[in-house]
């Protein structure tokens, strides 16, 4: 394993650049190869046996064409679905946004009343609420899905301010119950994060999972010896299934501009090996 291979990094869309944005910035050293499946998106409606294919067709090209030293799943529904089969099946590490978020939601909650707001199939799956029992167990976590956040987000309407009514009619049931932290427990929700604080108001402490993963992530390369130790780092490269126009906008707006920067369609169907 060499430590200038670069680091492999998937979602269903374009909310885990919220955890490359933040990857980017604490590992400055370090090349990230992106890829959003916005052809296939969303994921948290579909069976938990689609997201696995979707995630292990993304983590073999990953692999195949790049060499990755390491994938993270930047995708809660993916992590709750696909985390233990591809660690079974990559011979690399694999590292999922669940655990780091739920680590960092017991350790900010006060009193131990924990919201959730997520995809479908991460709320289904229980993986937070488990993560949360093992780790406060004295802990109330209300969980709920919010499929329309994702569409919002994928339409780019993230800094929509009309969306705030909407947001806040969503969210009454968390604030009604008075908890003092939510976890944003899909990447594409620490986009509208002004809309949602607004919604439950400036008390309550908002958990992205996505930062909490990334400086996982930092502490993982350091502790296994598999940062980068070169001063020469390839671009960001990022890829999508789907439309590569509308990915780039909100790349482009999120990001900011990297030179060198990539962005790419990917036919998946023409890169099997």
């Amino acid at each position: 394993m060499k430590n200038n291979q670069a680091i492999g990094m998937f979602d269903s869309g374009v909310g885990g650049l919220t955890v490359l944005k933040a990857a980017e910035q604490l590992l400055p050293h370090e090349q990230f190869i992106y890829v959003g499946d916005t052809a296939r998106m969303p994921y948290g409606p579909r069976s938990a046996a689609e997201i696995v294919q979707y995630s292990n067709e993304i983590a073999d090209f990953l692999v195949n064409q790049f060499n990755i030293k390491l994938l993270v799943i930047a995708c809660n529904t993916a992590t709750a679905r696909a985390l233990p089969t591809l660690q079974e099946r990559l011979s690399i590490p694999v590292i999922g946004v669940i655990d780091a978020g739920a680590q960092a939601a017991a350790k900010a909650s006060p009193e131990g009343k924990i919201g959730l707001i997520a995809t479908k199939g991460t709320v289904d799956s229980k993986r937070y609420q488990e993560e949360l029992a093992d780790l406060a167990p004295q802990a109330t976590v209300l969980a709920q899905a919010e499929p329309d956040f994702v569409k919002w987000v994928e339409a780019d309407r993230f800094e929509d301010s009309s969306l705030q009514a909407a947001v806040d009619q969503h969210l009454a049931p968390l604030k009604d119950a008075a908890v003092d932290t939510l976890i944003l427990g899909c990447t594409h929700f620490p986009l509208m994060a002004d809309l949602i604080q607004t919604a439950v108001g400036p008390s309550v402490a908002l958990i992205d999972a996505g930062k909490a993963t990334a400086q996982f992530l930092k502490e993982y390369l350091a502790e296994h010896g598999l940062a980068n130790q070169s001063q020469t780092v390839g671009a960001s490269r990022l890829f999508t299934t789907g439309d590569l126009a509308a990915f780039e906008t909100i790349a482009q707006e999120w990001l900011g501009q990297q030179p060198g920067r990539k962005i790419e369609h990917l036919d998946l169907s023409q890169t099997q090996v």
